[in-house]
């Protein structure tokens, strides 16, 4: 290692050891805080026997095989995600299998832990997180690695939520199960993607990220062709805030104007491979993009691919490879911020790129709605997992899983069948409720209405999914305001046609209650006088098209009544009356 490097090093290691005094500084005056409060003193509850009890059902359900006894284990936690360090953990049950398409799918362990916090948003060096999640109990079942296409990813998934669907005990909408997938092929790095809270676009990421390992192997091969040694990489830095003193650059205008510096460094020959889409959305530029906002904590980096580009001239970049005296095939990274950060950054930078030239590195990765994965933190080691001493352990007796067996929910398959034969629906509309988040409601509104079940399950599956495709949040609407909603058509007080309306209407203004959407948008059913007159005053104006066109003039005149009255009459109802209408003028 050169002096400079050396150097460097050694300022990176000073670095981050203030952060971490800082660290201890910040989480020792909290712990101060709580003793002064007086809520440190109250020692850890025991392991909570409802969730204990849901987590061994849900393992039978697997057909797993329950331990003795539990024990808790501390997990180590470092990124602010929970109050004090760490998450506890512990290992409910081991060997499970669950059958997709006729294959055994085997489980490997299935664990009750405690949900850390939602992170949302961050500025800076600083996290935001909301506290609503930290606590609550979380069932984690991990498959053996015997997946191995993403479609069956996708299968097994599903399967695996309907299990814990049908215990009744899970909550429902986006979030509440979330999947955590390894992704490895050959030649490659594995790959942890956290967090995929969308269960239809899990196959997509997983394409996706194996997408991205097969671009970054060409991107190897290429780097070899050009014969790039990792000693050509060089830790030097230049400072180039004179050639941006007049930039119209708006990050490193206002860095500059902070006081902050500009800093430079060369990518030896990998001119033209930054600009690579690795897969679709992610460039290798953002994939060294994303190491320097973890590493050097800064809003990113420019590169000479994507240069002139974000108020950056032509001139500017010109006089940047002049400075830096680059050849040809030479690329330019720029970063702007405090120096601290900056030397951070860009010294991530290039360790990932030396990285480049000879494998793909083992990652923890986030998924965007989108399906694309970006770069969250390194894999984490084995050892960050230690006994909890102050929770005691928790026998299961055999006893106690006998009562569990007695009473476990009914199997999908048993589900399906009772469904299509107790309320008459067809096998497709039962599959749906089913892998809804809605089962539970269908059968309650079902059994305390007169409504048609399939009509119940239609609006709770196709129509719902119908609003989520416009890009509206269902999970807003209450079991209780559904119940209510179907309750409202059972008793005439609106008609079906009503339902997407008032939906609509009460997602987009929360905290009201039904009556006052039925007001708002006048969807109160007409009286049945009120419903005849109207129809009486269409077929009156329209007898011309009735004695031309006869009973085929229905179509047109349910067309213009539905029109006026959507929402506010029964459609079955006016074409009842329509028709006899019709009927009686075609007789005069």
């Amino acid at each position: 290692m050169s002096t400079q490097q050396h150097s460097s090093s050694l300022r990176r290691e000073k670095r981050s050891f203030m952060r971490d005094i800082e660290t201890l500084r910040v989480l020792s005056k909290q712990t101060e805080t709580f003793e002064a409060s007086g809520l440190n003193e109250e020692p850890p509850h025991e392991l909570n026997r409802e969730a204990l009890e849901i987590s061994l059902t849900i393992a039978l359900m697997l057909h797993a095989t329950p331990i003795n006894e539990t024990h808790v284990m501390r997990k180590v936690v470092i990124d602010g995600s929970t109050t004090f360090g760490f998450q506890r953990t512990a290992v409910i049950a081991l060997n499970g299998m669950i059958k997709v398409d006729d294959k055994n799918i085997p489980l490997k362990i299935i664990c009750l832990e405690e949900d850390a916090c939602r992170k949302i948003k961050e500025e800076y060096l600083t996290s935001y997180y909301r506290l609503d999640r930290l606590g609550i109990p979380l069932v984690e079942v991990v498959t053996e690695p015997v997946i191995t296409s993403p479609e069956e990813a996708g299968k097994v998934a599903l399967a695996i939520g309907r299990i814990l669907k049908a215990t009744g005990k899970v909550k429902r909408g986006l979030g509440t199960i979330r999947q955590d997938v390894n992704i490895s092929i050959r030649d490659g790095g594995l790959i942890e993607v956290k967090g995929v809270q969308n269960l239809k676009i899990l196959p997509q990421v997983i394409k996706g990220e194996i997408k991205r390992q097969l671009t970054l192997q060409k991107i190897i091969k290429e780097l070899a062709n050009r014969g790039i040694k990792e000693e050509d990489f060089i830790y030097t830095f230049k400072n180039v805030e004179k050639i941006f003193k007049k930039t119209k650059c708006s990050v490193i205008r206002n860095s500059i104007e902070k006081g902050h510096t500009v800093l430079a460094a060369v990518l030896p020959q990998f001119s033209g491979l930054l600009g690579i889409e690795l897969t679709s959305g992610l460039r290798f530029g953002t994939e060294l993009s994303d190491y320097a906002k973890f590493w050097g904590r800064v809003e990113g980096i420019f590169h000479t691919d994507e240069l002139p580009a974000y108020g950056i001239t032509e001139d500017e970049v010109m006089a940047l490879k002049i400075f830096l005296e680059i050849c040809d095939n030479d690329a330019i990274v720029l970063v702007a911020d405090k120096p601290e950060n900056v030397y951070d950054a860009l010294n991530a930078v290039l360790n990932r790129a030396k990285q480049a030239l000879t494998y793909i590195p083992n990652e923890t990765r986030g998924a965007f709605p989108n399906g694309v994965t970006h770069y969250l933190r390194p894999r984490p080691g084995a050892a960050r997992m230690y006994p909890e001493t102050d929770v005691p352990p928790v026998p299961i007796t055999q006893t106690h899983l006998n009562r569990l067996k007695e009473t476990l929910p009914e199997s999908l398959e048993v589900r399906l069948s009772r469904l299509m034969k107790k309320y008459d629906i067809n096998e497709k509309l039962a599959a749906q409720v089913i892998n809804s988040d809605y089962g539970e409601v269908f059968e309650i509104v079902a059994n305390t209405t007169r409504i048609s079940p399939s009509f119940i399950a239609a609006t709770l599956t196709e129509t719902f999914r119908s609003m989520q495709r416009d890009n509206l949040d269902v999970n807003l609407l209450s079991e209780d305001v559904i119940q209510d909603l179907f309750s409202f058509i059972d008793s005439g007080t609106v008609a079906k046609e009503a339902i997407p309306k008032l939906l609509v209407w009460m997602i987009k203004n929360e905290s009201v209650t039904l009556t006052d959407a039925v007001k708002a948008l006048g969807l109160r059913m007409v009286t049945e006088q009120k419903l005849k007159e109207i129809i009486d005053r269409v077929i009156k104006d329209n007898e011309d098209l009735i004695l031309k066109r006869r009973v085929t003039a229905l179509g047109p005149l349910m067309g213009i009544i539905m029109k006026e009255l959507r929402g506010k009459a029964d459609a079955e109802k006016i074409s009842q009356l329509l028709k006899h209408g019709i009927e009686e003028t075609l007789n005069r």
